[in-house]
């Protein structure tokens, strides 16, 4: 797991989520700055996984592989679904959506490297 990467991601996620929450307290849907923050953050996510992925093909495991490729795939796919899902809502709750759903792309991201360095294996 790359630091950089991991800091990055969590970083983008987290101002992902505070803007979807003031466009939810401004009683707006998201609009073009949501879609390009999600964007970097899918972008930074599939990164993430390419490296992951070339280290795995490279031997590297942790102790609970299939659980990290399992998060690697979920994460990966989180924020889309949350884009997909607050494009389709049609309130004001569509920021609230997207802030859940970066929120927990970044708890993703953390366990994704919990469970690289467990001990073990």
């Amino acid at each position: 797991m790359n630091a950089l990467l991991v800091w990055s991601a969590t970083a983008v996620a987290l101002l992902v989520a505070l803007a979807g929450l003031a466009s939810t307290l401004a009683r707006r849907r998201i609009g073009l700055l949501h879609l390009a923050g999600a964007a970097v953050l899918e972008v930074l996510l599939v990164v993430q996984a390419v490296v992951a992925a070339v280290a795995l093909a490279d031997g590297q495991r942790p102790p609970e592989t299939a659980t990290f490729v399992g998060y690697l795939a979920g994460v990966v796919l989180l924020p889309v679904a949350g884009v997909l899902w607050s494009r389709t809502e049609p309130s004001r709750w569509a920021g609230t959506v997207l802030a859940v759903a970066s929120l927990v792309t970044a708890v993703m991201v953390w366990r994704l490297v919990q469970l690289w360095e467990a001990p073990g294996a």
